[in-house]
């Protein structure tokens, strides 16, 4: 594998980028690019990279990259992309893929017309458990259909750095995204669920509202807190929920068939299979707190061989995602993540912000009224 990449955004996010973009053998960064001089000037010097730009059209036309990795402020990724890909570059962006699915349809159309791979940073959805759940769920552990998911994301906002940063200012970029800090950072619990949806549109009712630790801290624009149900046309059925208050922080997808149940922990990096069938008398009260038992002393044994190995590190989704982009690239294969999944993820959002956007709900959540 022999790619040219190139970064476009030098914040703190791009790091993660050149250092996994490194483990793969053969890829060089060759041309970093911010319009804040100094930003790229950094990155190019920690990582040793010969080019540095502020302006995305000298980059391109200048280092000529294969990859362009967009990690820039969501506000930004449609344009960027665009310009990308009309320069025959194929892409990695990162999430949100764009600000709505609008912009995410239109950019995906022209990598199909381009013949250009893209895809987008759901580098969770190839964590190491989170691959270990797919091939249970291909192999048919859960039984056919799926029934029912549930997404867990939580947020610690007293200890994220960009989380005080963004409160303190009301001009952040976070805080002038259409819908603040969820459409940041939603998009992964998200984008677990549209992967096992079926048929391209899904109905979703949302209910979004402003915790009171927020609240006593003045930010009463910043919704940190939210709940959704999504039916999609197979009647399989998935709830959603974002909060920055409840603890413990989860960071759970949970999903049920027609036979069988899986538990995935990110955060813990665990995969427990749930039996579907009871255990006979008083055994359903001895024996499943064994099997589980077991399977956590099972994930425990497998993270530490990970570990060993050097492949347990906090962006070893990232490697694994960007890897398989590339792979995609050079045999021709299909991209890591489905282009039905990125858009699918990007319908569901626009659902969730019209809903908390709406004046009437909007009044009901600041007053307090029951209804």
């Amino acid at each position: 594998m022999s790619l040219r990449v190139a970064i476009v955004g030098c914040g703190k996010i791009a790091d993660s980028h050149v250092a996994q973009i490194r483990r793969i053998p053969g890829c060089e960064v060759v041309g970093v690019c911010d319009r804040e001089p100094l930003m790229a000037r950094q990155l190019a010097d920690r990582f040793g990279i010969a080019r540095r730009f502020e302006d995305v059209g000298e980059l391109l036309a200048e280092v000529v990259p294969d990859v362009v990795h967009i990690t820039t402020p969501p506000q930004s990724h449609f344009e960027v992309a665009r310009r990308c890909l009309e320069h025959g570059c194929h892409l990695y962006v990162e999430k949100p893929f764009t600000l709505n699915a609008g912009e995410a349809e239109e950019l995906i159309a022209l990598a199909e017309r381009r013949r250009r791979r893209l895809t987008v940073g759901h580098d969770a959805q190839f964590s190491h458990a989170a691959r270990r759940m797919r091939e249970l769920v291909r192999g048919g552990y859960l039984g056919d259909p799926v029934v029912h998911m549930e997404s867990y994301y939580g947020y610690d906002l007293g200890n994220a750095t960009y989380a005080r940063a963004f409160l303190r200012d009301p001009d952040h970029w976070v805080r002038k995204l259409p819908a603040g800090l969820l459409q940041n950072v939603i998009s992964h619990g998200i984008a677990r669920i549209a992967e096992f949806l079926g048929g391209d549109r899904a109905h979703v009712i949302a209910h979004g509202f402003v915790s009171p630790r927020l609240r006593s801290l003045g930010a009463e624009d910043v919704y940190d807190e939210l709940r959704v149900f999504i039916v999609d046309e197979r009647q399989t059925t998935a709830s959603f929920t974002f909060s920055s208050a409840a603890r413990p922080i989860l960071n759970h997808f949970r999903m049920f068939g027609s036979k069988n149940g899986l538990v995935v922990d990110e955060r813990q990096q665990t995969v427990v299979k749930l039996r579907g069938a009871a255990f006979k008398s008083y055994a359903e009260q001895f024996v499943p707190p064994i099997v589980f038992a077991t399977q956590y002393l099972a994930n425990t044994a497998h993270n530490a061989r990970l570990f060993l190995a050097n492949d347990f590190h906090m962006d070893s989704g990232k490697k694994h995602l960007i890897a398989g982009l590339y792979r995609s690239i050079v045999e021709g294969s299909p991209a890591p993540i489905p282009s039905r999944e990125i858009v699918m993820t990007a319908r569901i959002m626009d659902s969730i912000f019209e809903q908390l956007g709406d004046s009437a709900s909007l009044a009901w959540r600041k007053e307090g009224v029951s209804c």
